[in-house]
């Protein structure tokens, strides 16, 4: 077995790398770059190498560095993650030829498999189904729109090289192709080094199903089931799940069949991932192939008891696979969740800072039976950076059957605490709490078709109006007895959102007796477990456990129990008299302005003072995360004042643009 590994990758995917290597008593080397100098990844390593700049192309896309650091430390292999140059065939050349294994498929199976094109050439020679398309190169904006309209619209813009859903676009229109079309081709330079671009026809209303296969040098390959990814956002998966609710074991096998097949075609010996497009009728498509690891591998591996990591590490030493098809076996179910650096309620655009509280769920097995884990590579204190691409961590859970697995990603979501960005978990947790999810009636769709204005949190549930009311008011006497117990009562009017009620408490310390004078109802809050100045606040609500953040607004609370958000007053009954009596607060008029709607860079600023600007006109571009993001005006207005230019890094809600 190998002795040293050199990863050339970063973040969550370098710790899980290492945490392998440990278990097998292989020695780490982790490359970095100047934004990654005091991360977890640089912390965990055995050595480490600086390799250059923040951006990518200074440093993990810079092959000459990367076999640099293997001569410097004598690492014998690279594991190269998934990104950057994991799908790369002349870096797998390059390392062959510096006698540097690379661990990964070999360079012909990535040449036929890893590129999109040449992947949906070779498919179509081996009869394999693929979507309607254009398979070869695109000249330019007029030749994509050309192809475009020969295939008929919808159809989607792909990078060759691409992956993780950048370099991506779909047109429904000539003119989001003239859009689409460059900036698909900017990214992909931007985040793969190449601005190859194909396109094909978009499937309206798909299921994304992918097998994850694995094979060694011996001609040995096997599949280890599906996983379904059809929760995407702008093509960037957010939710994956192993099994998938949507096939039966006859389409099981036969999409493992066909991956398998397309596998052994190439001679492909490590890790990889073959894609389809499903139709709700169990039809499918093939789409690329991935030869890579995958970033939602987690779930497969908690279904099948198989760490895919020590397999590739085994394959690329040269060794058998160690099980064959008929061992492996679906065991319960996996959910996966990918905690982003984003604010879901604003687009889901990127959110760039550092992590002021950064607390997970803890790890391993419940009570109940199920297995939370968390692949992450941060820590409290550290920054997220504009850099590199915006996910914080990956949350997985299994259980012995879906529901019990939606269950428990629902609490593990729920005891995740983030402070210091943007960060999507309560839309994750939104999406856990829909009957359409729990009934696993899913779309590729499924984001736009549920939060078709945007997401804005969900109204409380009868359990969360009543557990807020309790909690807030438990969390007031608590701090009342303490400051001024001169001031304490038992008689308290919470003012939850819109809703209003009288509450009684008795008791105290870690239980309270919750009376509603207006229903009669009473309620036990139970098993309490926090202190002022704590972040969040657990107990059971009459036996049901549940933990909702919190933190101190005037006169109360704002309370967050999954989706939902209120502001809890906790008020004495003449308070509550004079509270209704203000008027409510004006927001401030930015209706004349343009604002950065993200942290990010000015890519370009496309008007001047004085330029007369219509409602849709594009006025700027900001990239973020290697994403480009196109700002577009809300109104018609002349051009009063411009407060940035191309190159100047700007704020979230910095004015980038005032109307007269």
């Amino acid at each position: 077995m190998f002795s040293k590994i050199l990863i050339a990758n970063r973040g969550e995917i370098a710790v899980r790398i290492i945490k392998t290597c440990r278990r097998l008593g292989i020695a780490t080397v982790v490359v970095y770059s100047e934004a990654d100098a005091d991360s977890m990844a640089v912390e965990m390593a055995d050595e480490t190498v600086f390799i250059g700049g923040a951006p990518a192309s200074e440093s993990y896309l810079v092959a000459d560095k990367i076999v640099a650091a293997c001569r410097q430390t004598g690492a014998e292999a690279v594991h190269p993650g998934f990104g950057f140059l994991s799908e790369n065939a002349g870096f797998a050349k390059r390392l062959a030829a510096e006698g540097i294994v690379f661990i990964g498929p070999n360079p012909g199976a990535i040449e036929a498999m890893g590129d999109k094109i040449e992947s949906k050439k070779f498919a179509a020679k081996a009869n394999v189904s693929v979507v309607p398309g254009h398979v070869g190169e695109i000249d330019d904006t007029d030749h994509a729109i050309r192809i475009s309209e020969d295939i008929g619209y919808p159809v989607m813009i792909k990078a060759s090289a691409g992956g993780g859903g950048k370099g991506i676009r779909v047109a429904w229109t000539r003119k989001d192709v003239e859009e689409g079309f460059p900036a698909v081709r900017a990214e992909a330079k931007a985040s793969f080094g190449d601005d190859r671009i194909f396109i094909e026809k978009f499937i309206e209303s798909p299921r994304h199903i992918e097998i994850q296969v694995m094979g060694d040098k011996h001609g040995n390959v096997v599949h280890l089931f599906e996983r379904e990814c059809s929760i995407q956002r702008r093509n960037q998966k957010v939710i994956e799940e192993a099994p998938s609710p949507l096939l039966d074991e006859a389409t099981r096998k036969k999409m493992g069949e066909q991956a398998v097949a397309l596998a052994k075609a190439v001679n492909y010996d490590s890790a990889g991932t073959v894609e389809f497009v499903a139709g709700q009728d169990r039809s499918f498509f093939f789409l690329e192939m991935n030869t890579r690891l995958q970033v939602e591998h987690p779930v497969t591996e908690l279904i099948t008891g198989v760490d895919l990591v020590e397999q590739m590490i085994r394959s690329a030493y040269g060794e058998k696979l160690a099980f064959k098809q008929d061992d492996l076996k679906i065991n319960g179910w996996a959910m996966e969740s990918r905690i982003y650096a984003e604010d879901p309620y604003r687009g889901f655009l990127p959110s760039i800072g550092r992590l002021v509280r950064y607390s997970p769920p803890a790890e391993g097995k419940s009570a109940d039976g199920t297995i939370v884990r968390n692949d992450a590579g941060v820590r409290e204190g550290d920054e997220i950076s504009m850099f590199y691409d915006p996910m914080i961590s990956k949350l997985s859970t299994w259980g012995p059957d879906r529901l019990s697995a939606i269950d428990a990603m629902g609490r593990a979501l729920e005891d995740f605490h983030i402070e210091g960005l943007g960060q999507n978990i309560p839309f994750l947790a939104a999406v856990m709490d829909q009957d359409r999810f729990r009934k696993g009636t899913l779309a590729t769709s499924y984001i736009k078709d549920e939060f078709p204005e945007g997401f804005q949190g969900t109204a409380p549930t009868d359990f969360q109006a009543d557990l807020m009311a309790a909690v807030g008011c438990a969390m007031h006497r608590t701090l009342t007895r303490r400051a001024s117990p001169q001031l304490d009562r038992d008689d308290w009017v919470v003012v939850a959102g819109a809703d209003t009620r009288t509450v009684r408490l008795s008791n105290g310390g870690d239980s309270f007796k919750v009376e509603l004078p207006e229903t009669g109802r009473v309620l036990s809050l139970t098993d309490i477990a926090w202190r002022p100045g704590q972040p969040l606040f657990r107990g059971k609500l009459d036996g049901v456990a549940f933990t909702v953040a919190v933190k101190p607004a005037a006169e109360g609370f704002v309370i967050r129990h999954r989706a939902c958000t209120l502001k809890v007053l906790v008020l004495t009954p003449r308070s509550a008299e004079l509270h209704h009596k203000l008027p409510p607060k004006k927001a401030a008029d930015t209706s004349k302005m343009i604002l950065s709607p993200m942290p990010g860079l000015v890519v370009t600023l496309d008007v001047e003072l004085g330029q007369q600007v219509r409602s849709g006109e594009q006025v700027a571009i900001i990239e973020a995360m290697k994403m480009q993001n196109i700002i577009r005006a809300e109104r018609d207005g002349v051009v009063k004042s411009v407060g940035a230019k191309s190159g100047d890094s700007v704020a979230a809600d910095e004015v980038l643009i005032e109307f007269a």
